[in-house]
């Protein structure tokens, strides 16, 4: 049974539980999002059904199935009731292995089986379009300001062509590459290293347009891989690393450039990247290790999208399908 001193103390565990996420664990932004929108959600929800603040070290396995209820009459997806446990989960783990507690009150719990959806990604032709965007909107924007003293800056359109070429040359998560550093690219070798989730690092092949994309926008800031200005991919104003946000802005607008989706995602060029890579004759294991997926399970879910559209292909034109 864990000390009354633990239970006193009990209210700070999740902050000490997200520091530690963020410190040693390395979690990306939206992972410690997920993880306050999961721990605070149930905190709310006890607050409001107990008049009290959640005793953390002394909650009870039927209080969890009761929240559990809650979510499901809140209409709250499968997939969003079984993050947030994944969560809390987590959480009751790591106070175990702190020695704050001897078992999880979660452990046990039967959580909605998960629906089976399949990564969106983009076709071949799409992705080449999207790629080619950054040039096209540079060019547009030239022309429209043709007989005015209004000059359009290129290092962004650079930048961004560079970025969108990367994610999708190497298969990143957008984390990935707003974290990577000048010298973690081999030119030569045509290999970036990576720093992954947990950080954990791989090597990564890069193909040679990417490279190019990249050295076209590092000549622009007189940038290489042994300049002293170690930030591989900058914020116009600041010079500091790009954020995720912004990158999601720009290729928002780039979709819309396209006539694409603007709802996808940067994550979405990773799935069209491990698609396409498996399509094209890829072995799994090899798309595992660049993807740094550590379960092969979840590199297995894009052969479900390949076997898929094979399917509707096999449907739509065989005369006795």
């Amino acid at each position: 049974m864990p000390s009354t001193e633990s239970n006193n103390l009990s209210k700070d565990w999740p902050e000490q539980f997200f520091r530690f996420l963020e410190n040693e664990k390395d979690a990306s932004i939206y992972t410690l999002r997920n993880y306050r929108q999961a721990l605070g959600g149930f905190a709310d929800w006890y607050h409001n059904e107990n008049g009290q603040t959640a005793p953390w070290g002394n909650l009870k396995r039927d209080t969890f199935r009761v929240f559990l209820r809650h979510l499901g009459r809140s209409n709250f997806s499968q997939a969003a009731i079984r993050l947030r446990f994944s969560a809390i989960n987590s959480f009751y783990k790591y106070l175990m292995r702190r020695g704050l507690l001897e078992a999880s009150p979660v452990k046990g719990i039967t959580l909605p089986k998960p629906s089976k959806r399949l990564p969106k990604f983009m076709t071949i032709e799409q992705m080449v379009q999207l790629l080619d965007a950054p040039e096209a909107e540079y060019r547009t924007k030239i022309l429209a300001n043709e007989g005015t003293n209004k000059k359009v800056r290129q290092t962004p359109y650079l930048r961004d062509r560079a970025i969108l070429e990367t994610i999708y040359s190497c298969g990143l998560r957008i984390g990935e590459i707003c974290r990577m550093l000048c010298g973690e690219i081999d030119a030569n070798e045509l290999v970036v290293n990576v720093h992954g989730k947990g950080k954990k690092e791989r090597q990564v092949p890069i193909g040679k347009t990417a490279v190019e994309a990249i050295q076209s926008y590092w000549l622009r800031l007189a940038k290489s891989p042994e300049t002293n200005d170690p930030v591989f991919f900058a914020s116009e104003k600041t010079r500091s690393p790009i954020y995720p946000r912004l990158v999601q802005l720009r290729l928002k607008n780039y979709l819309k450039a396209c006539g694409l989706d603007p709802a996808l995602t940067p994550h979405k060029l990773r799935h069209s990247y491990a698609t396409h890579m498996l399509d094209a004759g890829a072995d799994l294991r090899s798309v595992q290790e660049m993807l740094g997926h550590s379960n092969l399970a979840t590199t297995q879910i894009y052969t479900h999208v390949t076997t898929e559209r094979i399917k509707r292909a096999y449907n739509e034109a065989h005369p006795r399908a």
